[in-house]
């Protein structure tokens, strides 16, 4: 088991900066990838950024391209999200999680992240 706990989320105004972070219980080596997905009120959960914990490639949802950066820190066992260019529609509650290479997914709670115009 893996429990993951997220922080760094709150209010800011369009076009400012934040930083996601999720802590994993354990070690991440061993998983294959680490992710952030955000669902806004009334929509379904999407995919946001992804990393693959071995060789750190990434991939991005078009709305998010240039403005987020995936990370992950091996050593510390978290993976983060830098997001910069803040846009009110980026508002929704942000969640990470762990995929192994079989069996299902981890997930954390999840983190509010507001945007204000």
């Amino acid at each position: 088991q893996v429990q993951l706990a997220e922080s760094g989320g709150g209010s800011v105004q369009a076009g400012g900066s934040l930083r996601l972070s999720c802590a994993a219980s354990r070690s991440i080596f061993g998983f294959n990838t680490g992710g952030w997905y955000r669902q806004a009120p009334g929509k379904q959960r999407e995919l946001v950024a992804t990393i693959n914990i071995s060789s750190g490639s990434t991939k991005y949802a078009d709305s998010v391209k240039g403005r987020f950066t995936i990370s992950r820190d091996n050593a510390k066992s978290a993976v983060y999200l830098q997001m910069n260019s803040l846009k009110p529609e980026d508002t929704a509650v942000y969640y990470c999680n762990l995929e192994p290479a079989n069996g299902p997914a981890w997930w954390g709670q999840g983190t509010q992240v507001t945007i204000s115009s």
